[in-house]
């Protein structure tokens, strides 16, 4: 397995070794031991998985307190992974970076506390997997506008995309800063 870079501080991008033949393929999609050298040491306690169709935008989510860290992998299609910076003080605070995630190799993203989190569905149907270091709780759920100018998340240009009424009512960045329990500690 490769850590990748990622351009913001937290966030660990693994491209885990896929193994091919004539039959197909193998990987491994977690193993403790070695998501901890390269930068994840969370205890997870829930998984999740969603399946959408093309266009689907999913986001911007989070959880409030205690937060939830996450380990997203594409497992059939692909989509466009995107996370923005929502710890108070860091330097790349509203920030954000995308990553194609993909059923081809097997690349997973770690999205740690502070973070929120959506994605964009490429193919005709994707399923997203994905653990959870906290258990879903709707009174802790937070989230902002997937499309909030002053973030300026580059969605994918040629999809049209389908958002939940929930996703399209989501406040702007600016109208929930100050109300945001994250903090930046430089790592």
């Amino acid at each position: 397995m490769q850590r990748l870079d990622t351009r913001l501080d937290g966030p660990v991008l693994l491209a885990p070794d896929v193994h091919r033949d004539a039959r197909g393929f193998f990987l491994e999609t977690f193993r403790a031991d070695a998501w901890a050298q390269a930068g994840v040491e969370t205890d997870f306690v829930q998984d999740n998985h969603s399946r959408s169709r093309r266009g689907t935008l999913r986001g911007m989510h989070f959880q409030t307190r205690p937060g939830q860290a996450k380990l997203v992998r594409c497992a059939r299609g692909a989509i466009l992974d995107v996370i923005v910076d929502l710890r108070r003080g860091s330097p790349t605070f509203a920030a954000w970076e995308g990553h194609l995630l993909d059923d081809a190799d097997g690349r997973q993203l770690y999205i740690p506390v502070g973070f929120g989190h959506g994605f964009c569905v490429l193919s005709e149907e994707a399923d997203v997997v994905y653990k959870c270091s906290t258990y879903y709780d709707s009174a802790t759920e937070g989230q902002l506008a997937y499309d909030d100018p002053d973030v300026g998340i580059e969605w994918p240009a040629d999809v049209e995309v389908i958002v939940s009424e929930r996703d399209r009512t989501a406040p702007r960045l600016a109208d929930i800063a100050d109300e945001l329990p994250f903090t930046y500690a430089a790592s």
